[in-house]
Protein backbone atom coordinates (compact mmCIF):
# COMPACT_ATOMS: atom_id res chain seq x y z
CA UNK A 1 0.00 0.00 0.00
CA UNK A 2 2.68 2.25 0.64
CA UNK A 3 4.51 1.43 -2.23
CA UNK A 4 1.70 2.33 -4.42
CA UNK A 5 0.79 5.44 -2.42
CA UNK A 6 4.15 6.59 -3.56
CA UNK A 7 3.79 5.63 -6.78
CA UNK A 8 0.56 8.12 -7.25
CA UNK A 9 2.33 10.90 -5.03
CA UNK A 10 5.06 10.48 -7.50
CA UNK A 11 2.50 10.83 -10.50
CA UNK A 12 0.52 13.62 -9.23
CA UNK A 13 3.64 15.74 -8.45
CA UNK A 14 4.73 15.09 -12.17
CA UNK A 15 1.54 16.28 -13.31
CA UNK A 16 1.21 19.33 -11.14
CA UNK A 17 4.70 20.53 -12.77
CA UNK A 18 3.21 19.79 -16.06
CA UNK A 19 0.30 22.12 -15.24
CA UNK A 20 2.60 24.75 -14.18
CA UNK A 21 4.88 24.68 -17.15
CA UNK A 22 2.21 24.62 -19.63
CA UNK A 23 0.80 27.81 -18.23
CA UNK A 24 4.49 28.99 -17.93
CA UNK A 25 4.23 28.60 -22.06
CA UNK A 26 1.16 30.04 -22.35
CA UNK A 27 2.37 33.19 -20.67
CA UNK A 28 0.40 35.40 -18.15
CA UNK A 29 -3.35 35.99 -18.38
CA UNK A 30 -3.23 33.82 -21.48
CA UNK A 31 -5.83 30.57 -22.12
CA UNK A 32 -5.26 27.89 -24.39
CA UNK A 33 -8.42 27.78 -26.98
CA UNK A 34 -8.03 24.87 -28.93
CA UNK A 35 -6.85 21.54 -27.53
CA UNK A 36 -4.71 20.28 -30.34
CA UNK A 37 -6.61 17.25 -31.22
CA UNK A 38 -10.28 17.70 -31.45
CA UNK A 39 -12.23 20.97 -32.97
CA UNK A 40 -14.19 21.38 -29.13
CA UNK A 41 -15.72 24.93 -29.56
CA UNK A 42 -14.73 25.33 -32.85
CA UNK A 43 -17.57 25.45 -35.75
CA UNK A 44 -16.58 24.57 -39.53
CA UNK A 45 -17.71 23.05 -42.31
CA UNK A 46 -16.33 19.17 -41.73
CA UNK A 47 -15.90 18.87 -45.48
CA UNK A 48 -13.06 21.37 -45.12
CA UNK A 49 -11.83 21.69 -41.67
CA UNK A 50 -9.99 19.07 -39.13
CA UNK A 51 -7.08 18.27 -36.82
CA UNK A 52 -3.53 17.05 -38.76
CA UNK A 53 -0.44 16.81 -36.85
CA UNK A 54 -1.57 18.52 -33.71
CA UNK A 55 -2.91 21.59 -35.90
CA UNK A 56 -6.85 22.79 -37.47
CA UNK A 57 -6.11 22.39 -40.88
CA UNK A 58 -8.26 24.20 -43.60
CA UNK A 59 -8.25 22.22 -47.26
CA UNK A 60 -9.45 22.46 -50.39
CA UNK A 61 -8.67 20.24 -53.50
CA UNK A 62 -9.63 20.66 -57.16
CA UNK A 63 -12.52 17.66 -57.03
CA UNK A 64 -13.63 19.10 -53.02
CA UNK A 65 -13.10 22.96 -53.88
CA UNK A 66 -15.44 25.76 -51.61
CA UNK A 67 -17.61 27.85 -53.38
CA UNK A 68 -16.73 31.33 -52.21
CA UNK A 69 -14.65 31.89 -48.61
CA UNK A 70 -15.09 29.59 -45.85
CA UNK A 71 -14.77 29.78 -41.92
CA UNK A 72 -14.38 27.81 -39.13
CA UNK A 73 -16.02 29.66 -36.02
CA UNK A 74 -14.69 30.00 -32.54
CA UNK A 75 -17.60 29.81 -29.95
CA UNK A 76 -16.46 32.97 -27.89
CA UNK A 77 -16.20 36.52 -28.25
CA UNK A 78 -13.61 38.91 -29.09
CA UNK A 79 -13.47 42.61 -28.31
CA UNK A 80 -10.16 43.73 -26.33
CA UNK A 81 -7.55 41.11 -26.34
CA UNK A 82 -4.45 39.51 -26.85
CA UNK A 83 -4.09 36.96 -29.67
CA UNK A 84 -1.24 34.71 -30.53
CA UNK A 85 -0.86 31.67 -32.36
CA UNK A 86 1.28 29.49 -35.25
CA UNK A 87 -0.06 29.29 -38.68
CA UNK A 88 1.48 27.70 -42.00
CA UNK A 89 0.08 28.16 -45.03
CA UNK A 90 0.67 26.25 -48.65
CA UNK A 91 -1.11 27.87 -51.54
CA UNK A 92 -3.80 30.78 -51.70
CA UNK A 93 -5.03 33.48 -49.25
CA UNK A 94 -6.45 33.26 -45.65
CA UNK A 95 -6.26 34.86 -42.12
CA UNK A 96 -7.79 35.66 -38.90
CA UNK A 97 -11.01 37.40 -38.56
CA UNK A 98 -11.73 39.16 -35.11
CA UNK A 99 -14.37 41.36 -34.20
CA UNK A 100 -16.45 39.77 -36.95
CA UNK A 101 -20.16 38.93 -37.80
CA UNK A 102 -22.08 36.19 -39.30
CA UNK A 103 -22.47 36.89 -43.19
CA UNK A 104 -25.12 36.31 -45.76
CA UNK A 105 -24.02 33.21 -47.79
CA UNK A 106 -25.74 29.39 -48.19
CA UNK A 107 -24.92 27.85 -45.06
CA UNK A 108 -23.54 29.02 -41.54
CA UNK A 109 -19.84 29.41 -42.09
CA UNK A 110 -20.01 32.96 -43.53
CA UNK A 111 -18.09 35.88 -42.04
CA UNK A 112 -17.04 39.42 -42.27
CA UNK A 113 -15.43 41.85 -40.14
CA UNK A 114 -11.73 42.82 -39.58
CA UNK A 115 -9.31 40.30 -40.67
CA UNK A 116 -5.22 39.39 -40.16
CA UNK A 117 -4.66 38.82 -44.04
CA UNK A 118 -1.72 36.12 -44.97
CA UNK A 119 -0.99 34.16 -47.79
CA UNK A 120 1.11 31.95 -49.85
CA UNK A 121 2.24 34.83 -51.85
CA UNK A 122 4.32 37.98 -51.17
CA UNK A 123 1.84 40.66 -50.57
CA UNK A 124 -0.97 40.46 -48.05
CA UNK A 125 0.53 38.90 -45.38
CA UNK A 126 0.48 40.96 -42.34
CA UNK A 127 -1.94 43.66 -43.31
CA UNK A 128 -5.81 44.74 -41.64
CA UNK A 129 -8.33 43.46 -44.41
CA UNK A 130 -12.05 44.01 -43.97
CA UNK A 131 -14.18 40.97 -45.32
CA UNK A 132 -17.13 42.04 -46.49
CA UNK A 133 -16.20 45.46 -44.29
CA UNK A 134 -14.65 48.31 -46.44
CA UNK A 135 -12.25 46.18 -47.95
CA UNK A 136 -8.16 46.82 -47.77
CA UNK A 137 -8.21 49.12 -44.14
CA UNK A 138 -4.35 48.91 -43.58
CA UNK A 139 -1.48 48.09 -45.97
CA UNK A 140 2.01 46.59 -44.50
CA UNK A 141 4.33 49.12 -42.76
CA UNK A 142 1.68 51.79 -42.82
CA UNK A 143 -0.15 53.09 -39.44
CA UNK A 144 -3.94 54.28 -40.89
CA UNK A 145 -6.04 56.34 -39.04
CA UNK A 146 -9.88 55.67 -40.68
CA UNK A 147 -12.36 58.46 -40.53
CA UNK A 148 -15.34 58.86 -42.58
CA UNK A 149 -15.45 62.79 -44.57
CA UNK A 150 -18.30 64.94 -44.80
CA UNK A 151 -19.05 63.01 -48.48
CA UNK A 152 -19.63 60.04 -46.32
CA UNK A 153 -16.36 58.15 -47.84
CA UNK A 154 -13.73 56.69 -45.98
CA UNK A 155 -10.74 58.36 -45.27
CA UNK A 156 -7.21 57.02 -44.65
CA UNK A 157 -4.93 59.02 -43.15
CA UNK A 158 -1.44 57.32 -43.60
CA UNK A 159 2.10 56.97 -42.05
CA UNK A 160 4.76 54.71 -42.84
CA UNK A 161 6.71 53.10 -40.04
CA UNK A 162 8.59 50.59 -42.07
CA UNK A 163 9.56 49.23 -45.55
CA UNK A 164 7.01 46.19 -46.73
CA UNK A 165 10.00 44.33 -48.52
CA UNK A 166 11.73 44.69 -44.78
CA UNK A 167 8.47 43.06 -43.37
CA UNK A 168 8.07 40.91 -46.06
CA UNK A 169 11.82 39.10 -45.43
CA UNK A 170 10.68 38.36 -41.66
CA UNK A 171 7.79 35.78 -43.55
CA UNK A 172 8.67 32.29 -43.92
CA UNK A 173 7.43 30.25 -47.03
CA UNK A 174 5.60 27.30 -46.54
CA UNK A 175 6.28 27.19 -43.11
CA UNK A 176 5.20 27.78 -39.82
CA UNK A 177 4.65 31.27 -38.66
CA UNK A 178 3.91 33.15 -35.37
CA UNK A 179 0.46 35.74 -35.99
CA UNK A 180 -0.21 38.24 -33.21
CA UNK A 181 -2.82 40.85 -32.90
CA UNK A 182 -3.25 42.95 -30.43
CA UNK A 183 -6.45 45.21 -30.18
CA UNK A 184 -7.79 47.61 -27.74
CA UNK A 185 -10.91 49.85 -28.00
CA UNK A 186 -9.79 50.79 -31.59
CA UNK A 187 -6.31 50.63 -32.02
CA UNK A 188 -5.59 47.38 -33.96
CA UNK A 189 -2.31 46.43 -34.68
CA UNK A 190 -0.47 42.84 -36.34
CA UNK A 191 2.88 41.24 -35.78
CA UNK A 192 4.25 38.33 -37.83
CA UNK A 193 7.12 36.56 -36.18
CA UNK A 194 7.68 39.24 -33.72
CA UNK A 195 7.79 42.44 -36.77
CA UNK A 196 5.12 45.15 -36.64
CA UNK A 197 3.34 44.23 -40.02
CA UNK A 198 0.51 47.02 -39.76
CA UNK A 199 -1.63 49.42 -37.17
CA UNK A 200 -5.22 50.73 -37.43
CA UNK A 201 -6.62 53.47 -35.68
CA UNK A 202 -10.68 53.05 -36.54
CA UNK A 203 -12.54 56.24 -36.01
CA UNK A 204 -15.23 55.34 -38.50
CA UNK A 205 -18.17 55.34 -35.65
CA UNK A 206 -20.94 54.36 -37.85
CA UNK A 207 -18.83 50.64 -39.32
CA UNK A 208 -16.10 50.14 -36.53
CA UNK A 209 -16.77 47.20 -34.43
CA UNK A 210 -15.70 46.99 -30.35
CA UNK A 211 -16.27 42.85 -30.29
CA UNK A 212 -17.40 40.03 -32.06
CA UNK A 213 -16.68 36.76 -33.97
CA UNK A 214 -13.01 35.03 -34.13
CA UNK A 215 -12.72 33.01 -37.23
CA UNK A 216 -9.86 30.95 -39.22
CA UNK A 217 -10.22 31.71 -43.01
CA UNK A 218 -10.12 29.04 -45.74
CA UNK A 219 -10.13 31.15 -49.06
CA UNK A 220 -12.08 29.83 -52.50
CA UNK A 221 -9.76 29.38 -55.50
CA UNK A 222 -6.97 27.07 -56.51
CA UNK A 223 -6.13 24.20 -53.82
CA UNK A 224 -4.64 25.16 -50.45
CA UNK A 225 -4.08 24.12 -46.86
CA UNK A 226 -4.05 26.07 -44.31
CA UNK A 227 -2.69 25.29 -40.80
CA UNK A 228 -3.51 26.65 -37.03
CA UNK A 229 -1.67 25.74 -33.64
CA UNK A 230 -1.05 26.91 -29.97
CA UNK A 231 -4.01 28.94 -30.10
CA UNK A 232 -4.43 31.26 -26.93
CA UNK A 233 -5.89 34.55 -26.20
CA UNK A 234 -5.56 37.06 -23.41
CA UNK A 235 -8.57 39.63 -22.49
CA UNK A 236 -6.98 43.29 -22.43
CA UNK A 237 -9.09 45.97 -20.28
CA UNK A 238 -10.16 49.28 -21.80
CA UNK A 239 -7.85 51.75 -21.96
CA UNK A 240 -8.32 54.95 -20.28
CA UNK A 241 -8.96 58.26 -21.96
CA UNK A 242 -6.46 59.67 -19.53
CA UNK A 243 -3.45 57.25 -20.75
CA UNK A 244 -0.64 59.88 -21.85
CA UNK A 245 0.92 56.87 -24.09
CA UNK A 246 -0.43 58.00 -27.03
CA UNK A 247 -0.19 60.82 -29.38
CA UNK A 248 -2.23 63.73 -28.41
CA UNK A 249 -5.86 63.52 -29.93
CA UNK A 250 -5.22 59.30 -30.79
CA UNK A 251 -7.42 58.54 -27.65
CA UNK A 252 -10.48 61.28 -29.46
CA UNK A 253 -13.69 58.49 -30.37
CA UNK A 254 -12.37 55.73 -28.18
Amino acid sequence: MKKNMTILGLAALVFAFAGQALAADLGKGFKSIFDGKTLKGWNGDPKFWSVQDGAITGKTTKENPTKGNTFIIWEGKTGNFDLRLDYKIIGGNSGIQYRSFKADGPDEWRIGGYQADFEAGDTFSGICYGERFRGILSLRGKKTILTVGDDGKLKKEVEDFAKDADIAKAIKKEDWNSYRIVARNFNLTHYINGVKTTQVIDRDRKTRRAEGLLALQLHAGPPMNVQFKNIRIKELPKRNRNETNTKKGENKNK
